[in-house]
């Protein structure tokens, strides 16, 4: 075992497939610029559309006409609707394996994500909430009112578990979202291959989370 207490997992692209891959489908099938829609969305990151209806400022009417006001404005309508439509994954199999692996050696487990309130709805999302089940913290956006990369949203978890940042293993798809809690102390671990990824946290965690 190692003095880590915890460990914090984003859920799309680490705990679920990235909703990048939808993206770069829809992209492909209507014509639109490579990572169109991630320009989009990391144009003006803090006050756009997107980062409104993750805060909960906005509906989902509003953000529908932003967001086609803003992706008009790089060259493209796109209906906000359309691209929440590509927001649900498939799980990770081997990730959620892995948080009750943590669990049953006696760490903590939190999630922080991003996310909108029309994600609680529909079957796509019920899997994605009974993994709620798995952790003792779950920070979402469209609730806290705050987002990663705000400093803010890390402090959230830390209080809630009541652990130090040097005590606790961050898990993102992003480096953007790494980067402030490495600052504060944090170890992180930047997931692209889930497998690769698994081997980096036993490493730090000095548990097993996987059946060999």
């Amino acid at each position: 075992m190692s003095d880590f207490k915890a460990v914090l997992w984003d859920f799309g692209g680490v705990l679920s497939s990235s909703p990048f891959e939808a993206f770069a489908r829809y992209e492909e099938e209507r014509g639109l610029p490579h990572r169109f829609l991630r320009t989009v969305n990391a144009t003006d990151p803090d006050t756009n559309a997107w980062a409104q209806l993750e805060r909960s400022e906005v509906d989902l009417d509003a953000f529908d006409a932003l967001f086609a006001a803003e992706s008009e404005r790089l060259g493209h309508q796109v209906p906000g609707r359309d691209v929440l439509g590509l927001l649900a994954g498939d799980l990770r199999t081997e990730m959620v394996d892995a948080v009750r692996a943590l669990r049953r050696h006696g760490l903590r487990t939190a999630l922080l994500t991003n996310n909108v309130a029309s994600m609680h709805d529909g079957d796509g999302w019920s899997a994605a909430l009974r993994l709620h089940e798995l952790f003792d913290v779950v920070i979402e956006s469209s609730k806290a009112g705050v987002r990663t990369p705000d400093p803010a949203a890390y402090e959230l978890v830390l209080e809630a578990l009541d652990v130090a940042a040097a005590e606790v293993v961050f898990l993102d798809d992003l480096g953007v979202n790494l980067k402030p809690a490495r600052a504060m102390g944090m170890a992180t671990i930047k997931v692209d291959d889930p497998d690769v990824a698994l081997t980096e946290l036993e490493a730090l965690v000095g548990v097993p989370l996987r059946r060999r």
